[in-house]
């Protein structure tokens, strides 16, 4: 079981993702099996290859920029997207393999998912997804859609409150929407 503990906005300069893009060629029976591309990012040291091309630090991009991403992309008419990376600033430069979206400055809207890793984990389903769009629509700060009619949201791994769990084994994991693009 999980639980949302924290709901909250947050802003964001112009940020740059940078990750690889899953779609339908990744579904396996019906389900969209993300987990063994996450273990293939961790073997092939991939996030490495994208903080080698940061000028600058790393934290200085925004509160939490150091958390792994999966961000979700969503387009009427065209097949889901499930992307794995970082954010980092406008200007990296983006790596052979990888690529791209560019975001202009914008509003989060964040809930902290609190629970076992299993309870929380975004391998599987889209519950938790839904429950934090509720509960951040009921808060007054629903997803937007960007200029190309495009919704994301994105799972954001800190380190700091998703890889330590606490005294009863539980973590947290940051579910966030895109609220306003400036």
């Amino acid at each position: 079981m999980f639980e949302i503990v924290k709901v909250y906005n947050q802003s964001v300069d112009s940020l740059r993702f940078i990750g690889k893009k899953y779609d339908n060629a990744n579904r396996a029976n019906g389900t969209f099996e993300i987990k063994p591309k996450w273990s293939e990012w961790f073997e092939n040291r991939w996030f490495e290859v994208i903080e080698e091309q940061i000028s600058g630090n790393l934290y200085d991009t925004y509160e939490d920029s150091s958390a792994y991403i999966g961000l979700l992309r969503n387009k009427s008419g065209e097949p889901f997207q499930y992307w794995i990376g970082m954010f980092v600033p406008m200007n990296t430069e983006i790596p052979e393999g990888y690529d791209y979206i560019d975001f202009p400055k914008s509003e989060l809207g964040v809930c902290w998912v609190y629970g076992k890793e299993e309870d929380v984990s975004m391998y599987e389903g889209i519950e938790i997804i839904e429950q934090c769009n509720e509960r951040l629509t009921n808060k007054k700060m629903p997803h937007v859609h960007d200029k190309d009619d495009t919704c994301y949201a994105f799972e954001r791994y800190v380190t700091s409150r998703f890889a330590t769990p606490d005294e009863k084994g539980n973590i947290i994991l940051d579910i966030c929407f895109f609220i306003n693009f400036y």
